[in-house]
């Protein structure tokens, strides 16, 4: 069985928060901006990203 199944943007929230309460805050983020993405609403997407507020290691193009 998976430990994770992600086909929403709740799926990526729910990884995200485990990954926070693990100590892994960048993957956390990382998750977090994917379920941001994943949203359509933008309040909610900005929302979700308060809440894991850590500097994006993200790499633009």
């Amino acid at each position: 069985m998976p430990l994770f199944c992600f086909n929403t943007a709740a799926d990526y929230l729910e990884a995200a928060r485990e990954m926070a309460l693990s100590g892994r805050t960048a993957l956390a983020r990382l998750l977090a901006e994917e379920a941001a993405d994943r949203t359509p609403d933008p309040e909610e997407a900005a929302w979700i990203l308060r809440d894991f507020p850590r500097p994006s290691p993200r790499q633009e193009d």
